[in-house]
């Protein structure tokens, strides 16, 4: 008996222990919170992607997304906002003082919506660079794209008698007056004016649910039970994408991958320019391409175009064909890896985000090659650093001569490279230095060389090793 005992009170612990867990659990709610304090950009989705999973992984009740911002790329922004529509655990905002543009798109997307005192949302007519207004037809797409956002979340219907009044729970109408300055709501919004809402002319409308000093206000007093945080936390992997991201950066580093190549053929031989160019190279496309933004054949046709580049230096003679369509392929390979795959869903946006992208690499290269032209008179043309380039005068007391009629009495003599050949250079004959130029590309000081023909004042030489070949 006490042992049937002991066995029935044994298992009885065993059947509530799970039990008292599973009511302990219920006792609190699990809330995953992610920061975008910033301008809206391909970091920011970065960073919303990783907020998605990570919830999912952690099993969160409510994912909380602590926002601030003036605005930012389109693009970015509705990627956010499909994904917090999509999301299987309810997504709150707390807006910390400011929700512009973008920011007030992927507010509305939110189930609740959660203002700072003395915060604002709204003002999200589309614009360009320079902040000014952009045509209708994208305007008219923002307006459809807030109009749907706020649909999404429904309408009450109330009957009174014979009389039947929709109550959007987010006016739609609303939502295309933040982006449409000629849309007049009665007692809402004047024509001529975009729409922006303070916080508590938000809660009265309907767009924000609350006000909160801070996320932690948000946490203790909106929610019904206590809960457990989990905030987001990004790895130093992340955080180096998320820096290398930055438009800013990009720009640097286009300007680093242009001067590095002109540098590199202002120099004889191989060395810090074109390693420079590399590593700028590698940190351009690599977190586009980790991001999903540039594909492979973006990076192909920027290797397409260094090989052209190089072909024309090397192998053919003098500047042509060849040359200018390795810079075009280069200049439009750095340009579309920074468009988004997904930004071709939007066609009223697509050339407006190419031109945007393409401006950015002409600027970058055009203050790259401003700088590296300047640098190259200043530095390699006096000081210590003079002796990396090639000449472009060559005086009697250095050991230079002029060329006379004995220059074409030179074809089949045998004599040295002086300096580099690529593909013109000095040679050596007989004692003397000549202007000379490689037949057949790059040929490296102290070779061997052979005078095949001479023009005019210039010697065209080949390697002697390819002639007794």
């Amino acid at each position: 008996m006490k042992r049937l005992f002991i066995t029935s009170l044994f298992l009885s612990v065993l059947l509530l222990a799970p039990a008292k867990i599973r009511s302990k659990e219920a006792d609190t709610i699990k809330v995953y919170v992610y920061e975008l304090r910033e301008d809206i950009t391909p970091a920011s989705w970065r960073k919303t992607q990783k907020a998605m999973r990570e919830s999912r992984l952690y099993q969160a009740d409510l994912i909380l997304l602590h926002l601030n911002t003036y605005g930012g790329f389109l693009n970015a922004a509705d990627s956010i906002r499909t994904a917090i529509i999509n999301s299987e655990i309810p997504v709150w905002v707390f807006i910390d003082n400011n929700a512009a543009s973008a920011g007030a798109l992927i507010s509305i997307a939110a189930d609740k919506i959660f203002m700072k005192p003395g915060g604002s949302i709204g003002s999200a007519t589309v614009v360009n660079q320079n902040g000014e207004p952009l045509p209708d037809k994208y305007q008219s797409y923002m307006r459809a794209l807030m109009r749907s956002t706020a649909e999404m979340h429904g309408a009450d219907t109330i009957i009174t008698g014979n009389d039947t009044t929709i109550v959007w729970k987010r006016n739609p109408r609303i939502a295309e007056a933040m982006v449409d300055p000629d849309i007049e709501i009665e007692g809402v919004s004047l024509s001529g004016k975009v729409l922006a809402f303070t916080t508590q002319e938000a809660i009265y409308h309907g767009y924000c649910d609350g006000d909160a000093k801070s996320i932690e206000d948000v946490i203790k007093n909106k929610l019904d039970k206590p809960a457990v945080v989990i905030y987001q936390k990004l790895s130093p992997m992340d955080k180096i994408i998320l820096f290398l991201l930055n438009p800013i950066l990009q720009g640097i580093l286009i300007m680093l991958i242009v001067g590095g190549i002109y540098f590199e053929l202002q120099t004889p031989g191989i060395g810090f320019p074109l390693a420079t160019a590399v590593i700028a190279t590698i940190l351009y496309f690599a977190p586009l391409y980790l991001e999903g933004i540039a594909t492979h054949w973006e990076i192909i046709l920027f290797i397409i175009g260094v090989i052209f580049l190089l072909i024309e230096i090397f192998v053919i003679p003098g500047f042509g064909v060849t040359g200018i369509t390795g810079i075009i392929l280069i200049v439009i390979s750095l340009a579309l890896a920074m468009v988004d795959s997904m930004e071709l869903e939007y066609p009223a946006l697509v050339w407006t985000l190419i031109t945007r992208a393409f401006l950015i690499v002409l600027s970058a290269t055009g203050m790259a090659l401003i700088t590296s032209i300047w640098l190259g008179g200043k530095l390699l043309t006096s000081g210590k650093l003079s002796v990396l380039t090639l000449k472009t005068e060559e005086k009697a007391e250095e050991g230079y001569i002029s060329v006379d009629s004995k220059i074409f009495s030179l074809v089949g003599k045998i004599g040295v490279a002086v300096t580099d050949l690529r593909p013109s250079g000095i040679v050596e004959i007989e004692n003397q230095q000549y202007d000379a130029l490689s037949k057949k590309g790059f040929i490296d000081r102290g070779t061997a060389v052979v005078v095949e023909q001479s023009n005019v004042a210039q010697l065209i030489v080949k390697p002697l090793k390819e002639s007794q070949g």
